[in-house]
């Protein structure tokens, strides 16, 4: 099952009961699909960069919240239930694409070695720079050195 980022920005005004009420009846349509809810992360209010105008007036701001699923792709047409929720301003639901982390993007086993190759020239790299004298970048003749 692919993973999806519902992005959904409710009223200003709107309760934490109600708000919670709505992911809940989210969270249990995905529930009934056989999916999961893996994250749930809510942003606070935010400034819009434009009013959304909706029947009871123009918003400016709105409570912005994320859910993280993994559900079967016909989900998305299930969701058109949300476009009657007058608690909403906007919802959004984004399909993560096959992204590799870590060791993965690099290019499999090898990797590993490559990045400790890479470290161990990089810490030579800088010991030799540390041997330099950096009385050459002065001109610094040997008497004066003496003196001082």
């Amino acid at each position: 099952m692919p993973l999806y980022d519902c992005m959904l920005l409710l009223k200003p005004h709107v309760k934490k009961e109600a708000l919670m009420d709505l992911v809940t009846k989210v969270g249990k349509h995905v529930y009934r699909k056989n999916g999961v809810l893996t994250e749930l992360k809510s942003f606070g209010h935010v400034q819009l960069g434009y009013g959304i105008k909706k029947l009871d007036g123009k918003y400016y701001q709105g409570q912005l919240m994320q859910m993280t699923m993994m559900t079967p792709p016909s989900f998305n047409n299930e969701l058109h239930y949300l476009n009657k929720e007058d608690r909403l301003l906007r919802w959004l639901l984004v399909k993560h694409r096959d992204v590799d982390f870590g060791f993965d993007f690099l290019g499999g086993g090898d990797a590993k070695n490559e990045l400790s190759e890479y470290r161990s020239s990089m810490y030579e790299s800088e010991e030799e720079e540390e041997d330099d004298d950096d009385d050459d970048d002065y001109n610094v003749d040997e008497s004066e050195k003496k003196s001082v």
